[in-house]
């Protein structure tokens, strides 16, 4: 008998409409919560700002709608999210440190496309310790290891209400 992992409160409602990993491998699950709790020395709305541009490039809607409600808990604005899916054109809404962030991101989630080139590699050494870099990429592994399985499996998100559904 599996039993569910203690998932973090304040999770969207899911449709799995493939296997339910949740419940079939609770230990995986559960290495992936660990693996994110190791991520201490990255600011949290910085983390939530590299799971959204992560997840979009993925399309998980599962995680954008999880971490698009978790930003804004964090005081993130609606006009930032919106951007970060275009963050390099629009430099003057994020910070040196927010701008290597995404760009490292987007090398690693786009590994086979882009590699993890000097240039992106250089603003990130210098707005991030060495420290901070290796958590940063262990954030960034993570977050695409969650598209993974949400994405694979189909986990489609769900309004909270049933006044927040798009009538079809």
């Amino acid at each position: 008998m599996t039993t569910m992992p203690k998932l973090p409160a304040g999770m969207p409602k899911a449709a799995i409409h493939r296997a339910n990993y949740l419940a079939a491998a609770p230990k995986v699950v559960q290495a992936l919560l660990q693996a994110s709790a190791a991520v201490t020395s990255i600011e949290k709305p910085l983390q939530e700002l590299v799971k959204i541009r992560a997840s979009q490039l993925n399309g998980c809607a599962y995680c954008l709608c999880m971490h698009t409600r978790d930003a804004r808990a964090l005081g993130e604005s609606d006009e930032r999210m919106h951007l970060v899916a275009a963050w390099a054109e629009a430099p003057s809404f994020f910070t040196p440190r927010e701008r290597a962030a995404l760009a490292w991101t987007e090398c690693l989630t786009l590994l086979p496309e882009k590699g993890a080139p000097d240039d992106v590699y250089a603003a990130l050494a210098a707005e991030f310790s060495e420290q901070e870099q290796a958590e940063l990429t262990l954030l960034i592994c993570v977050i695409n290891a969650w598209n993974r399985f949400n994405v694979g499996f189909r986990a489609e998100p769900l309004p909270d209400t049933e006044g927040e559904a798009v009538a079809a």
